[in-house]
C-alpha cells in the first residue's frame, strides 16, 4: 500500500474531547472526539473513482491490493492516520437541534497530495461514535451506492462537491426500517470514503456559539481561515477585515453552488445547517434527487413531504436562511454587524449573477439581459403545467431551428401526450419569443448549440437509474454501479449505445420506493 503524507492539522491545532470511546455524551469545549472505525467481517472493494485515486496517489496495484479494502472498510489504519469524529450542531428543518456531530462518519486524517493540496479522508458507515445518538453508525449498500455515484456525478457536471474515493461492501447485514413503518429488515452494509479539502460545516460554528463558548468559536474561525482560506491572509494575523472577507466568501461560494444545483435540476433534500459546507461544496448526499418532470415544489425527502421546506424551487431561499443562522453564530467574533450584513448581500448578488449566467448558458445566449430572466420564468411555468422533463427539454432545445421554431424536436420531453397537445400553442408562442431573442444575440448557431450542450447535461443520476444499480448490487452484481459511474463521468457528451440512460423516467418508477422520493434512512 502506498505511503500517504498525513498532516492532521484539525486534531493537532484544535481542542479535542478528553474522553475516549464511542459511548454517547455531550462533548463541550472540544471540536472532535478521537474514535476508531469498527472492524467488519469481509471488506470488499466494489467501486472507486479513477480521478480521485489518481490525485491522491493510489496506483491500480494499490487498489487491487486486499489491504486497500481493509483500510477503507475500517479494519486497519495506515501510518499517520489519527481517526476522529467531529463535534457540531445545526438547525434541522428550521429548528435548533443542539449537538449533532459525526454520528456515522469518521475522519481518518488529512493528507497532502503531490501538489501540496490538502484532502480529508472520511469513512461514512464505519461504526458508532460519541455522536451516534444510539444508532449503530453503519450505512447500508443502497445509500452508499447513491452517495458514491452522486459525489462523482456532481463533480463531472461542474457542481462544487465533495468527492468519493471508494465504495467498500462490509460483508455484514445492517438492520434498517426503510419506510419507518415498524418493519425493519437486514440490508447489506457498506462504507464510502468521502474526500474533501474540509468537512467544516455551518453547524460547526453554531454549536460553540449556542453554548456561549466564544473562545472556542474564535479559535475555529481563525483555524478555518488559516487552513482553508489562506489566500485571505496578508501576514499571520486574522483581523476583523479578514474575518469579514471570510464570511463574504462563504456566502458567495454558497450562492454559486446553489445556482449550479438549479441549473442541472438537483434537489439536495435535507438542507439543514449541519449539511452546509463553509467551502460551498455539496455534502451529505442523503434523500437527494434530480427533477424529472419540472416541478419547483418537488422534494425527494419523505420526511419533508408535508412541509416541503427543501423543495427544488425553495433552495436559494433556504441557503440564505442558513447563512443567516451562520451569521448569527459569528456575531460574537465581530465588532459590528455590518460585515455580516454585507456578506448576506454578497450572497444575493452572487446568486443573481450566477443564476443569470446559468440562464444564458441553458438558452445558448452569448450575453445575458434582464429580459432573459422573464423569458426563463415563462418557460418554467409552461414546463410545470405540461409535465415536461427538465433535462431532456433543455438538451433538445439546442436542436430547435430559430428560423422555423416548433415543438417537434422537444416532444420526447413530455410525459403526458394530452397535456402536450393542450399546451402546444403556448409552447409555440414561447418558442417564437425565444427565436426572436436568438436573432438579437451575437452568437452564431454553432456557438449557441455548443454553449447549450455545455450547460445542459444529457445524463443525470435519475433516482430510478440509481435504484436499478442498487437492485442489481443487492443481488451480487456490481456491474450496474460501474456502468453508471462511467456514463456519469461524461454527462455532457452523447454516448452512442447508452440512449436509455437519457430517457424519461418510466411509468413503473413514478411512485416506486427509491425511484421518486426517499427516506432519510441509511
Amino acid at each position: 500500500m502506498i505511503t500517504l503524507r498525513f498532516d492532521n492539522s484539525f486534531v493537532r491545532e484544535l481542542p479535542g474531547d478528553p474522553e475516549t470511546g464511542a459511548h454517547r455524551r455531550q462533548v463541550r469545549a472540544a471540536l472532535y472526539s478521537r474514535t476508531h472505525p469498527t472492524p467488519v467481517p469481509a471488506p470488499r472493494l466494489v467501486a472507486y473513482s479513477p480521478e480521485v485515486a489518481t490525485f491522491l496517489g493510489f496506483s491500480p496495484e494499490d487498489l487491487a491490493d486486499p489491504s486497500f479494502a481493509q483500510v477503507f472498510g475500517g479494519n486497519a489504519l495506515l501510518e499517520g492516520m489519527e481517526p476522529y469524529a467531529a463535534n457540531y450542531g445545526g438547525h434541522q428543518f428550521g429548528n435548533w437541534a443542539g449537538q449533532l456531530g459525526d454520528g456515522r462518519a469518521i475522519t481518518l486524517g488529512e493528507i497532502l497530495d503531490a501538489r501540496g493540496e490538502r484532502w480529508e479522508l472520511q469513512l461514512k458507515g464505519a461504526g458508532p461514535t460519541p455522536y451516534s445518538r444510539g444508532a449503530d453508525g453503519r450505512a447500508v449498500l443502497r445509500s452508499s451506492i447513491r452517495e458514491f455515484l452522486c459525489s462523482e456525478a456532481m463533480h463531472h457536471l461542474g457542481v462544487p462537491t465533495t468527492r468519493a474515493l471508494s465504495l467498500v461492501a462490509t460483508g455484514e447485514p445492517v438492520m434498517r426500517d426503510m419506510f419507518y413503518d415498524g418493519h425493519p429488515r437486514p440490508e447489506p452494509g457498506a462504507v464510502v470514503c468521502r474526500v474533501a479539502p474540509s468537512f467544516i460545516r455551518f453547524g460547526s460554528f453554531e454549536l460553540p456559539a449556542a453554548r456561549g463558548d466564544t473562545a472556542l468559536l474564535s479559535q475555529l474561525v481563525d483555524f478555518t481561515i488559516r487552513r482553508d482560506f489562506p489566500e485571505l491572509l496578508d501576514g499571520t494575523d486574522v483581523t476583523e477585515q479578514v474575518r469579514s472577507e471570510f464570511f463574504g466568501q462563504v456566502c458567495e461560494r454558497t450562492a454559486r453552488m446553489i445556482a449550479h444545483w438549479m441549473r442541472v435540476g438537483f434537489v439536495h433534500g435535507v438542507m439543514n445547517t449541519d449539511n452546509m459546507s463553509v467551502l460551498g461544496l455539496t455534502i451529505d448526499y442523503g434523500p437527494y434527487g434530480w427533477i424529472d418532470d419540472f416541478d419547483p415544489d418537488w422534494t425527494p425527502n419523505t420526511t419533508d413531504a408535508d412541509q416541503r421546506r427543501y423543495r427544488f424551487g425553495n433552495q436559494p431561499r433556504i441557503a440564505l436562511w442558513n447563512l443567516n443562522r451562520l451569521a448569527n453564530a459569528l456575531v460574537p467574533v465581530f465588532d459590528s454587524l455590518e460585515p455580516l450584513r454585507a456578506g448576506l448581500e454578497r450572497y444575493l448578488a452572487a446568486f443573481d449573477q450566477a443564476n443569470r449566467a446559468g440562464i444564458a448558458g441553458k438558452l445558448g445566449l452569448a450575453e445575458g439581459r434582464d429580459e432573459d430572466v422573464a423569458l426563463m420564468q415563462a418557460l418554467h411555468a409552461l414546463l410545470q403545467a405540461a409535465e415536461v422533463d427538465m433535462s431532456i427539454f433543455f438538451r433538445e432545445l439546442a436542436e430547435v431551428d430559430p428560423r422555423v421554431p416548433n415543438l417537434d424536436p422537444l416532444r420526447a420531453a413530455f410525459y403526458d401526450p394530452e397535456k402536450m397537445k393542450r399546451a402546444e400553442p403556448e409552447f409555440n408562442d414561447w418558442l417564437a419569443r425565444y427565436a426572436a431573442r436568438l436573432r438579437s444575440d451575437p452568437a452564431s448557431p454553432g456557438e449557441r448549440r455548443a454553449r447549450m450542450r455545455a450547460a445542459n447535461p444529457r445524463y443525470v443520476l435519475r433516482n430510478y437509474l440509481a435504484q436499478e444499480a442498487i437492485d442489481r448490487a443487492e443481488q451480487g452484481d456490481d456491474a450496474g454501479i460501474l456502468e453508471l459511474r462511467e456514463i456519469l463521468r461524461r454527462p455532457y457528451e452523447d454516448q452512442p449505445g447508452r440512449e436509455r440512460f437519457a430517457m424519461r423516467r418510466p411509468d413503473w418508477a413514478r411512485n416506486r420506493a427509491g425511484c421518486s422520493m426517499l427516506s432519510c434512512s441509511s
